[in-house]
């Protein structure tokens, strides 16, 4: 049984794929991973460039004895997986890019990551974290989600915050799209504020072997909007 390994993005934590597990967990061994800095990892020192975070899940997945697997990633989790891809492209089998870019900058998104940087050194990590998780749903606060989203986003240290960012704004992919060789799902919410259609549509189109995959009137968190039909999304495309 082929490993299905799940990175979250910024702020995220492995908690939050608590549905997937369940719902996956009969036809696949599921690794939901924490980042460091974030969600259970929050002790540890984040690094501020994808690379080292790419580097660090593999050495954690090595340490696990995992050397072949599904990937999927999340947002930044999507950046990290495209490097992963291209530090360790023999170990990954397949590959979804969710919610997520090829450009870290993050054209369009609902504010830019300068403008998070500076709320966030005047707001503080608390504030800033439960803000930016409601921009994940399409109903924000109200969000049946939203509350424990929140609560995994406010682990996050300001340490976390801005390394991410930087991270995020020093990071493009872009050249290393056409070489990515795994059968590749492009998942994409159709009212995401963090990745415009540009974003999904350039991963759609440079990916040689990639589907695309639309989960309607959802934002950035379609796995916890719409966790019914974002599963079965996943479990076909896995099992095809």
């Amino acid at each position: 049984m082929t490993p299905v390994v799940f990175v979250h993005g910024f702020m995220g934590g492995s908690r939050q794929w608590q549905d997937q597990k369940n719902a996956l967990g009969d036809d696949f061994d599921i690794i939901a991973v924490d980042l460091p800095g974030f969600g259970e990892n929050a002790h540890l020192d984040a690094p501020d460039t994808i690379a080292e975070f790419a580097h660090w899940v593999l050495n954690d997945l090595s340490a696990r004895g995992i050397d072949h697997f599904h990937l999927i990633g999340h947002s930044m989790g999507g950046m990290i997986v495209q490097e992963m891809i291209a530090q360790a492209p023999e170990s990954i089998e397949r590959l979804v890019l969710y919610g997520t870019g090829a450009t870290g900058v993050l054209p369009g998104r609902f504010e830019s990551l300068g403008t998070t940087k500076s709320r966030a050194r005047a707001d503080g990590a608390r504030s800033t974290a439960r803000r930016i998780a409601a921009t994940w749903f399409l109903n924000g606060e109200i969000a049946a989600a939203y509350e424990s989203c929140a609560t995994i986003a406010e682990r996050s240290s300001l340490q976390a915050i801005f390394a991410g960012l930087k991270a995020m704004q020093t990071w493009s992919g872009v050249s290393r799209l056409q070489q990515i060789q795994s059968k590749t799902l492009v998942l994409w919410g159709d009212h995401d504020r963090t990745y415009r259609w540009s974003q999904t549509e350039q991963l759609w189109q440079s990916i040689s072997n990639a589907s695309l995959a639309v989960i309607p009137d959802c934002a950035h968190a379609a796995h916890l909007e719409k966790p019914d039909l974002f599963n079965r999304t996943i479990q076909g495309f896995l099992k095809a």
